[in-house]
This record gives structure tokens, sequence and C-alpha cells, in this order.
């Protein structure tokens, strides 16, 4: 006899729910855009061009020092190294953003989507802040400077205490995620430094063209040697940074 239909199979473990959006899990391979992939070569790429970018400003910074270039190729070779420097200052804002994407999307964080949009919609803000600045030189308003001043110092402090509250075990927070923040604090602080250090570098390239040649030039050396040590510091944190992001321990 043919056996009577009773409808389809119950399951004990069968549930049905609407998705939470910050419940959701971007794969590789997957055919959105947000995906882990696409974040881990775009945060790759941050750490190409900041190193990259301040390997050329470090190269081309030499000829500022040559006694046998002429005071306008110096002002060149200084109008080149502030362009080239624009990079690896685009890949400090862009560094938190993208990994923050990334730890999210590799579950390695729960903040939720939302709030990591809202994070790389301020820090395209913050960049836009930054580029301005550079392409307005002089003519910039101090707002805007105070502003990304303001901003650098708010990610000393809050990133800083999030990476120590995350050590100590007080915040869910992996180990080289922590220390990937104190790096990236170690970063911004250098080169909150570097700026301070490069005051007197103006002065020092306009006194090229002046009556003291020769003292535009030692001060021009001075300056430049001390902020020498403070970028290969940014150096050393950039490959710490790297080398965590490979190894990735959650714990001691």
């Amino acid at each position: 006899m043919p056996r009577k239909l009773t409808g389809p199979p119950k399951s004990d473990n069968l549930t049905l729910a609407s998705p939470d959006l910050n419940d959701i899990s971007f794969k590789s391979g997957g055919n959105g855009v947000l995906d882990q992939a696409l974040f881990a070569l775009i945060h790759v790429l941050v750490f190409v061009y900041w190193l990259g970018g301040d390997l050329g400003a470090f190269y081309t910074s030499r000829f500022l020092t040559q006694p046998n270039v002429s005071a306008d190729r110096r002002l060149m070779a200084a109008k080149v190294v502030g362009d080239v420097d624009m990079a690896p200052r685009t890949a400090l804002i862009l560094a938190l953003p993208t990994g923050l994407l990334l730890a999210q999307s590799k579950g390695w964080l729960a903040l939720g989507w939302p709030t990591v949009i809202g994070v790389t919609i301020a820090a395209l803000a913050w960049l836009v802040i930054a580029w301005r600045l550079h392409l307005k030189h002089g003519a910039a308003s101090n707002a805007f400077r105070n502003l990304d001043l303001g901003i650098r110092w708010a990610l000393v402090i809050g990133l800083g205490s999030w990476a120590i509250l995350g050590l100590v075990g007080s915040v869910q927070l992996p180990l080289f995620l922590a220390l990937k923040l104190l790096a990236l604090v170690g970063c911004i602080l250098l080169g909150l430094f570097i700026r301070s250090v490069l005051k007197p570098l103006g002065p020092a390239l306009m006194g090229l063209s002046g009556p003291d040649i020769e003292t535009a030039e030692s001060d021009l050396a001075a300056t430049l040697n001390r902020a020498r040590p403070l970028v290969t510091g940014i150096w050393a944190l950039l490959l710490v940074a790297a080398f965590l992001g490979l190894w990735t321990p959650t714990s001691f």
C-alpha cells in the first residue's frame, strides 16, 4: 500500500529568525564587497604605503642637507618630501578603520558593524581635514589644525586606554590587537614629536637663500638629525604591528 503523506519531517532544532546586523559574519569567498580577503588586502596596503612612503620621504630628505645642491633644488626637494609624506599620513588615519573592519569580519572583535562603519566614516572625514591642511599649507585655518591635533591626542588617550584595559582583562580584547593598538598609539605620539622637532625646518630652508647660508645649513642638518631617530622608531613599531598581525596571539 502507498505510504500516507503526513507532512514534512519535524526537527527539534529548526528555528527561524531574522538576521541581526551586528551578527553578520562575512566569509571568505562570499559575493559581498565586505569580505575578509578585501579587508585584509586594504589593511596590508595601508602598511605598504605607510612604510614605503616613509622610506621615500626619508631618502629624499638627504638632498636637503647636501651643500652642492642649490637652494632652489633643495626647496623643491622639501616640497617632494612633503608630498610623499602624505602617503604615511594617510595610512596612519586609515590604519584604525581598516583594522577594525578586518577584526570585525574575522570575529576578533564584537563591536558591531554600525560602530565599525561609523568609525570608518569619521576616519574619512579626518582624512579630508588632513589633506586640506596639506593642500592649503600656510593658508589653512587654525581651527582645522587644532581639530587635527585634538583628534590625534584623543586617539592616543582613547586607544591607549582601550589597549591597557584589554591587557589587564577588564575588556575582551585579543592580545595581539591590544599590542597593535599600543603600536598605533606609539606611531601617533612619535608623529607628534616629529612635528615639534621639525618646526625649525621651514625657517632653515628659507635661510638658504639669505646672507647666512652656513647657519641655515647647520640648523637644517641639526633639525633632520633630531627627527631621524623618531622616524626609525615608527618603522620599528610598524614592523612589530605587522608581525603581530601575522602571528595573532590571543593571550599571554
